[in-house]
């Protein structure tokens, strides 16, 4: 691709997970191409990385617009992150709230290192538009999570390439449950079973126990705020 900025390309911070799943769905909709990237940090639940080829292949099964405008994968290798970070995420340890109020699920610095690394590769690919699955409404409380940690974000990319460079966050504002719905409205039923069956969250990496909402251990926070957002979905659903 050209090294010029189109604005109807965008690449998706695509872990594997539900919201970025979604993020991907909503980009094919909005986006005449459209790319994705993929971070292997040495992740505890390293299995969502797995998954992304089946979604990806699903998902372009299931419309033609979308197969016609998902392009390249691309997944870089980020070790340093793991290896200079002590959290539930990259070790074996408990998954609790720490002495700062923060669970020890956070990994410092990640969504920022995760941006700029997307930001250089739009740059080469020629991507104007980042959708990532940031949420402040529903999430563990990261701080790299929050709106204006990815305005300030949006800001430093643009003006160290020198390139306008647009991060959207379609999950900012709505919770779990919402994200439920705006996959059905993407995609309908069938692309609602994909979140459910195909996406990984569960920050132990367990695909052993299958749950109404999908898959996971159903007791660290990730899984928590999947099924309480499922049931609320479903909830919201059959008073319709």
């Amino acid at each position: 691709m050209s090294t010029e900025t189109s604005s109807q390309c965008a690449l998706v911070l695509f872990s594997g997970g539900q919201d970025s799943t979604v993020c991907l769905a909503w980009a094919l909709q909005r986006f005449a191409h459209v790319e994705t990237v993929g971070f292997d940090y040495g992740q505890r639940h390293v299995v969502e990385l797995s998954m992304r080829a089946r979604i990806r292949e699903r998902m372009a099964a299931m419309k033609s617009e979308w197969k016609a405008r998902l392009g390249e994968d691309h997944t870089v290798k980020l070790d340093a992150l793991a290896a200079m970070s002590e959290t539930a995420l990259t070790r074996d340890m408990a998954i609790e709230i720490a002495c700062n109020g923060l669970p020890t699920t956070f990994v410092p610095g990640r969504n920022l290192v995760f941006l700029t690394f997307a930001g250089a590769l739009a740059y080469r690919r020629g991507a104007g538009h980042l959708a990532a699955g940031m949420c402040e409404t529903d999430y563990s409380g990261y701080p790299d999570c929050r709106d204006a940690t990815i305005k300030a974000m949006q800001t430093a990319l643009t003006l160290g390439m020198d390139r306008e460079l647009s991060i959207h966050t379609p999950l900012m504002w709505i919770d779990k449950a919402a994200t439920f719905a705006l996959a059905a409205e993407l995609g309908g039923e069938e692309f609602l079973d994909l979140v459910i069956e195909e996406t990984h969250s569960c920050y132990l990496g367990d695909r052993t126990k299958r749950h109404d909402w999908g898959y996971g251990c159903g007791k660290c926070p990730a899984c928590e705020l999947r099924a309480k957002g499922f049931a609320k979905f479903m909830t919201e659903r059959s008073k319709r």
